[in-house]
């Protein structure tokens, strides 16, 4: 091993961690810095699947309460096993819905075996299928599996401010050591949602950001 190299790659590692950290640019009047919501592998259940994994008329137990209105962790968890891999410990998410969706990063799906497409949460025709397991049974999906694309959550009064509607694809712009642009975002209005920008743990490992750092819109992308 080269000394001089590894107390280089020290020394800037250092000098990065000491540098005051970037702040978003200014927001322009009636604008507000959008915290980050880091989205880590989960799981929605459908009441058909939630009681074939923990038994007839099972609730979710309210584990924690997530940003958006009504959404909740629950404290249970389920398996998810592929041709290569298993990933123990998937972060049920409530309330249930219609459909079952999980949600995990492209580095999980090495894991498993599988190669979930990139998609907007809800478009899981011709996805990756995979099988979930819990303490009463199993359910194999057909379909199900993406790597949910990234998006930022608006409320409709957020939404005027920023001059956007929801639908529409926009670039935000994340500050610090590993500054970058993700292009692609998707908006979504809704009255009850709460101002967040939601990126898996791939985007945010690469860019080095956390859940409630902040980062801004950037004018003109898209």
């Amino acid at each position: 091993m080269d000394r001089t190299l590894v107390e280089q790659m020290v020394a800037r590692v250092l000098k990065e961690l000491a540098a005051p950290r970037e702040r978003p640019a200014d927001p322009e009047a009636g604008e507000k810095a959008i915290p980050v919501g880091v989205s880590s592998r989960h799981i929605h259940l459908s009441r058909e699947h939630l009681e074939l994994l923990f038994g007839e008329g099972f609730e979710l137990t309210r584990a924690r309460e997530l940003t958006q209105v009504g959404e909740f962790a629950a404290a249970e968890t389920a398996t998810l096993v592929g041709p290569k891999g298993v990933l123990r410990g998937v972060r049920i998410l409530g309330p249930v819905r219609s459909f079952t969706q999980a949600e995990i990063s492209r580095t999980d799906g090495f894991q498993l075996g599988i190669a979930p497409p990139l998609r907007d949460s809800g478009r899981i025709e011709a996805s990756a299928g995979v099988a979930v397991v819990g303490p009463r049974g199993a359910v194999t999906l057909a379909e199900g599996v993406i790597c949910a694309a990234r998006h930022l959550h608006m409320s409709e009064a957020d939404a005027a401010a920023y001059g956007v509607r929801d639908g529409e694809r926009v670039a935000v712009r994340a500050p610090g050591p590993r500054a970058v642009t993700f292009e692609n975002v998707l908006v979504r209005v809704s009255p009850d949602f709460r101002l967040e920008f939601h990126i898996d743990t791939d985007e945010a490992n690469a860019a080095g950001l956390n859940s409630g750092d902040l980062v801004s819109l950037k004018r003109g992308g898209g």
